[in-house]
């Protein structure tokens, strides 16, 4: 799907003429395809030019910059309010006084109907002149309805165009904000902030401004309604209004009331979201660590909490709709009991215009105008909370591009800087340094040494507390974590610039791409997925380099990319790349590959941020400084994972927060200047097609709750209905009554007349009790039952999702997942069961006021038959495209999102290559595409609604004028009881056609969240047979002929594996990159099924559960992993640990000092994915936990391939003396870790090709094992021979 081109369908509004906007006809032909077959993303027309979101989002900001400066020179806090307002009043205003127009149409109609009503009262069939003006008031009745039926549809569509592009436009400053975010900024904002921002605050800018007029058109038109209320009864209307006004300041306390419970409920949402999305990403670590239970009861204990306070806000919405119900059935009956007190004489006409006075208010007071109180009151908190976001602090650009003499040059004076102010040793200190164009500066270093700030401090993202840094040249920037965007290998490469095929294929040679792309079945448009998939590490890390050699830019800045490729790859890196392909650039690269010192021009060495030695590689030989003794001999190499890269963090914020002594980067890539190099994203998920099935609504329902209480609902909710339809029907006798007293039929004095008239009175109060008493009981109930259905929903939800298989969330983006959780549980929770309990409400109105009329007047039914026939009809017609449409709405929704997520994660990369306006305007693509899908939601349920209004219309006029017609045959309350009915029948029967429409567009979130509890799952965690707790008391691993896939479809990653590990043995697992290494622990740990076997101390793996398989085995993986909470929470997660036993295991892994450095030691809070760590560290923190749980298997999956060789080696050590007796398989790129081994397994393409003992290998000059020693040079290979023969002697 390609972001929004020219060719694509313009929207047919723009050449409709009057009338076609007016009556929506130029919809028609998208119903037509929409009825044939199912609508697809090309059927959508593009956005209208003035609904772009790049021109919406930067004419708010101009007002929102206008309001900064204002607010800077008057001393004040900003307002985005103010900005909003003046950026959209006028439009808005029109559209305010149309809305009042139409409700003032409203007020009218009951006078017309008193004069025909008055005219069947008095009915003289001799007077031809008062039939006539009996016509010409039942004509006035019909235009006054039609006119507005059309003006409330257009209104309310217009109104809702204002709210999306206000909603367009804050996106669109959102977006632009997140990409200027200075590092100190990202510290107090989390990636699960920012998504929140984007889908739910934003939404009530759609909601509010469909509302907001109410606010005042409300109150006028109650004014109006009372005035014509005095006129026709006098004093006695006061009391009908005090019950309105009584109700109207109760809802503003509900007001109050549900934006404090709100922004509680968003506080408790966006911290579920934020563990939801950690989860998702760390789901490897939760899967081989068999944490699934408790991260399952970690999140229900969250939702339980959201769940308690949205069960009181909805039940604060159920007593509203009650009251909506119910309200003007009390001012009426209010009304006539004071009249009857006062002992006021009333007529028909008038008890009938009263009637239809107070449903005249019944929308617009009772249900627009405490909307516009509850939706303004959401929107002010969320306009806060933006407005908060938008005042973070931004980056600012320091440094020019390029001088005015063209030369081009790095230059560091005296550099002292630090992440946290507030810290009291700096991150980095007095450094200074001079590199030009052709030299290349090493930086060395331990873990931890400051490395990678550096690059940050030369990028700008870390600014100087003193001194100063001079670039001159364009800058290409390789993250240490390799980053890589959603689309294809080739646009990651091209990042923008135009294709040249001979520069392409250099840079690919040059950076060993070619044989990786051979095996892509697609060669380089294979499509990257959300996390890299399917790249393994090594992978990136190479097409990330490939990024920075095509920019063809000045300056390079190389954050270890070495680290995650093997031996061979990376000297062909070195040589090719860095030393041939960039002599002529400016080269600063940071490593732990200590080999490849003596060919940089100056090296720099770093300790704590300081500079301990700089010069050139001779310098330090003459002066007998041995480099080596800085960290020890060793080569750091690391690896990649084989198959599919685990999916990195949606919600890495970037930079550093808290304490941090170091941040990570990771990188992502835009698109400009060539368009043609973009056009990838990823296809849309699959949507369901068809009518959501009776199966769907029964599973939300029993969710909820039982059959006997929906039974008990349903009984409800009829008597209810009957209590209130019988007290209409009971008015009409009264009316008579009235009428006969009036004109004096009887007297009121006598007997009779007083024991009929209190015997009705009698009757109509208890009928208006149980109305109210039913409809509060109704409402109560029906919310219970559907948030509690919601609640249930996310439990099944969340549990099938943590029992899917790794796979699942290798193919779905995060942002695809988060997308059920926020948004599809979001409407469950708020919108479906208001919808629902409005749609039951006004259905069973509408049934019980037409049985009310056909009761009344049975030819009545003539015009019904063909009014219900109509109307179903069109539904049937609307829905079948409507449903599409909506479908279409949340697939479009994901990508903004996704978009989103990657941006953040690549932020440094972004600004190092000055990208951020092609990302922005690849953002704008994405929000252009969701527009498409929104305007046709606006304006299909526009179409349906004028049809549906206009039909009543026609309706109307019929009823009206058949009256007249048939008026000899008629008594009097029928009549009345029937015209008003009609009246009111109107808005209430779109509404509920309209609304029963919504409730099943909104029951797509129920069955795109059913969808995801029926997922394949796993094996189950346990089984039956369970194995002996002691198991494995030996540890010795048999792989016996095991093949190995990621999926039933995909390639195979290892092929006939046979390989035996005896007890206690060390195993070293090596390979070049890609070869499978880290699929034989995916095979191990059943993260798919292996075929062929897996023996271990005599059970095989597929017999026993999951959960006591993985608990069995400790694996520290590549990709570190950590969780938000304290540092201590992600060493021992359970606290089964004592205080010493950590402070001992982070001591073996060589964390200890930096640990007690940090303020509040092992309690510090970790930032979002661990960002106050530098990456070394957190595999060191990652490694620790996997110590701790004392297995007899333990499993290092390149465990410390960020960390400089010295550290590695000495854990490396440690773990050998402290496991002993246990079986510990180590996988590595850096062989000097694996070289002291027993055994040595050689893999190569998902193929065992070598198995013996290390000095066994290196005798043999043939093996792959000795070829890649020799690759890494004469000394390096020479000792690593030296230490295979001594340790063979010593084994002897």
């Amino acid at each position: 799907m390609l972001p929004v081109s020219a060719e694509v369908k313009t929207s047919p509004v723009q050449k409709a003429n009057f009338c076609s906007r007016l009556f929506v006809w130029w919809l028609n032909p998208l119903f037509k395809i929409g009825h044939k077959r199912k609508l697809e993303p090309d059927d959508m027309y593009s956005v209208l030019p003035e609904d772009r979101s790049q021109h919406l989002g930067e004419e708010l900001q101009g007002y929102w910059d206008q309001e900064l400066k204002r607010a800077q020179k008057d001393a004040q806090e900003p307002s985005l309010m103010k900005a909003v307002i003046k950026c959209y009043w006028k439009s808005y205003l029109i559209w305010g006084m149309f809305t009042f127009l139409e409700e003032g149409t409203r007020v009218v109609q009951p006078i017309f109907l008193g004069k025909m009503i008055s005219y069947v009262e008095n009915y003289d069939p001799n007077d031809s002149a008062a039939l006539h003006e009996a016509y010409g008031y039942a004509a006035g009745l019909s235009t006054c309805v039609l006119v507005w039926a059309v003006l409330h549809h257009l209104c309310f569509y217009h109104m809702q165009h204002v709210g999306m592009r206000l909603r367009v436009a804050v996106c669109h400053m959102i977006y632009r904000k997140a990409l200027r975010l200075s590092s100190s900024a990202m510290g107090k904002t989390t990636t699960g902030q920012i998504v929140n921002l984007l889908s739910n605050d934003v939404n009530r800018f759609d909601q509010v401004t469909m509302f907001l007029h109410y606010l005042w058109v409300g109150p006028l038109q109650a004014v109006a309604v009372t005035t014509l209320l005095w006129m026709e009864i006098g004093i006695s209307c006061l009391a009908g209004m005090a019950v309105l006004i009584i109700l109207l300041l109760l809802q503003s306390c509900f007001g109050k009331l549900f934006s404090s419970l709100r922004s509680k409920t968003t506080a408790l949402t966006e911290k579920r979201i934020r563990t939801m999305s950690e989860v998702i990403t760390g789901i490897r670590t939760i899967k081989v660590n068999a944490w699934e239970k408790s991260f399952i009861n970690h999140i229900t204990r969250l939702r339980s909490k959201e769940i308690s306070k949205i069960l009181k806000s909805s039940y604060l919405r159920g007593m509203n709709l009650a009251s909506f119900f119910a309200v003007s059935k009390i001012m009426i009956f209010v009304t006539f009991i004071t009249n009857e007190l006062l002992d006021n004489r009333i007529s028909a006409s008038q008890v009938f215009v009263v009637v239809t006075l107070f449903e005249a208010l019944r929308f617009s007071s009772t249900l627009y105008f405490p909307m516009a109180v509850q939706k303004v009151s959401e929107a002010v908190v969320s306009i806060r909370r933006i407005k908060n976001f938008l005042l973070l602090d931004e980056i600012t650009q320091c440094y020019p591009l390029l001088p005015s003499d063209g030369k081009k040059i790095v230059d560091v004076q005296a550099f002292t800087a630090s992440w946290e102010k507030a810290s009291e040793t700096p991150t980095l200190q007095g450094l200074s340094f001079t590199v030009r164009p052709g030299e290349m500066l090493a930086v060395v270093g331990p873990v931890g040494a400051g490395k990678s700030s550096l690059l940050n401090a030369l990028l700008g993202e870390l600014s100087p507390s003193q001194g100063q840094v001079s670039m001159h040249g364009r800058i290409a920037y390789v993250s240490q974590q390799p980053w890589v965007f959603p689309g294809t290998v080739k646009s990651n490469i091209l990042f923008g610039k135009k294709y040249k095929e001979d520069r392409y294929e250099g840079v690919i040679r040059a950076c060993a791409l070619e044989e990786d792309l051979q095996l892509l079945e697609e060669g380089d448009l294979t499509e990257i997925g959300d996390g890299g998939t399917p790249l393994s590490e090594g992978q990136k890390a190479r097409v990330s380099l490939a990024r920075a050699m095509y920019q063809d830019a000045d300056i390079y800045l190389l954050d270890d990319p070495l680290s995650s490729v093997d031996a061979i790859v990376s000297r062909h890196l070195f040589e090719q790349c860095i030393r041939h392909g960039l002599k002529k650039k400016i080269t600063i690269l940071v490593t732990h590959q200590l080999q490849y010192l003596k060919d940089a021009s100056q090296i720099l060495i770093l300790k704590n941020g300081k500079m301990v030695k700089r010069g050139t590689y001779s310098e330090f030989l003459k002066s007998g400084i041995d480099i080596f003794s800085l960290f020890e001999k060793g080569n750091k190499q690391s690896e990649p994972s084989s198959a599919l890269g685990t999916p990195t963090m949606i919600s890495e914020s970037l930079g550093p927060s808290l304490q941090s002594p170091r941040p990570s980067l990771k990188g992502a890539a835009p698109e400009d200047q060539d368009p043609e190099n973009i056009q990838v994203t990823l296809p849309l998920e699959d949507r369901l097609e068809g009518k959501v099935g009776f199966k769907t609504y029964k599973n939300y329902f029993t969710a909820g709750a039982g059959w006997s209480v929906i039974l008990f609902i349903i009984l409800i909710n009829i008597a209810a209905q009957v209590s209130y339809v019988l007290q209409d029907w009971w008015l009409a006798y009264w009316a008579n009554v009235q009428s006969d007293l009036y004109f004096g039929g009887f007297v009121k004095e006598d007997e009779d007349a007083v024991f009929i008239l209190n015997w009705y009175l009698g009757v109509y109060s208890g009928l208006t009790v149980s109305t109210i008493l039913f409809g509060i009981t109704r409402s109560l109930l029906i919310f219970y039952v559907l948030v509690n259905s919601s609640q249930t929903l996310h439990r099944k939800m969340l549990e099938t999702i943590l029992r899917a298989p790794v796979l699942f969330f290798n193919r779905n983006p995060i942002g695809r997942i988060l997308n059920r959780f926020s948004k599809d549980i979001g409407h469950m929770d708020d919108l479906l069961p208001v919808i629902f309990q409005d749609f039951i409400q006004t259905f069973l109105l509408v049934i019980g006021m037409v049985g009310v009329m056909v009761a009344a007047i049975p030819w009545i039914a003539i015009p019904v038959i063909p009014l219900g026939i109509i109307f179903f009809v069109l539904r049937w017609f609307f829905l079948r495209t409507s449903r599409d449409v909506k479908r279409l709405e949340c697939t479009t929704r994901s990508p903004v999102f996704s978009h989103l997520a990657s941006s953040l994660r690549g932020l440094w990369t972004i600004r190092a290559y000055k990208a951020e306006k092609s990302f922005q305007e690849l953002f704008d693509a994405y929000q252009d595409l969701h527009s498409e899908a929104w305007f046709l939601l606006l304006t299909t349920t526009r179409w349906l609604a004028v049809y549906l209004d206009v039909t009543c219309a026609i309706f109307v006029t019929v009823v009206a004028f058949g009256a007249l017609i048939l008026v000899a045959t008629l008594d009097l309350g029928q009549v009345g009881l029937v015209l008003s009915l009609t009246l009111t029948l109107t808005g209430m029967f779109q509404w509920c056609i309209r609304q029963s429409a919504e409730v099943e567009n909104m029951m797509i979130s129920v069955e795109r969240g059913i969808e995801y509890t029926n997922l394949e799952k796993e094996a189950s965690w346990e089984y039956e047979y369970r194995p002996p707790p002691s198991w494995p008391d030996e540890g010795w691993i048999y792989f016996i002929n095991v093949n190995f896939r990621y999926s039933l479809d995909g390639p195979l990653v290892l092929k006939e594996l046979e390989a035996s590990i005896d007890t206690g043995e060390k195993c070293g697992i090596v390979g070049r990159t890609g070869a499978g290494k880290s699929s034989l622990i995916a095979a191990l740990f059943r993260l798919s099924e292996p075929k062929g076997g897996v023996f271990i101390d005599g059970i095989w793996t597929t017999n026993i559960g999951l959960h006591d398989l993985r608990k069995k085995m400790s694996v520290a993986p590549q990709e570190p992993v950590l969780f938000i909470g304290t540092l201590r929470k992600n060493l021992d997660p359970f606290n089964e640990y004592l205080e010493e036993e950590l402070w001992n295991v982070l001591e073996e892994v060589q964390l200890k000092e930096a640990i007690k450095a940090l303020p509040s030691e092992m309690n510090t809070e970790l930032a979002e994915s661990g960002l106050n760590l530098s990456v070394g560290q957190r595999q060191l923190v990652c490694l620790a936990r996997a110590i701790l749980r004392k297995n007899q298997i333990l499993i290092l999956d390149k465990a410390t391939s960020n960390v400089d060789p010295r550290t590695g080696e000495l854990i490396q050590k440690k773990i050998h003396e402290k496991f002993a007796d246990c079986t510990v398989l180590t996988i590595t790129h850096r062989l000097s870790t694996v070289i002291d081994c027993e055994q040595i397994l050689v893999l190569d393409s998902g193929r065992q090709k070598e198995y013996t003992r290390p000095y066994d290998l290196l005798q043999n000059t043939d093996s792959l094992f000795y070829k890649m020693v020799q690759k890494l040079g004469k000394a390096e290979a020479s000792a690593l021979t030296e230490m295979a023969k001594q340790v063979h002697s010593e084994r002897k």
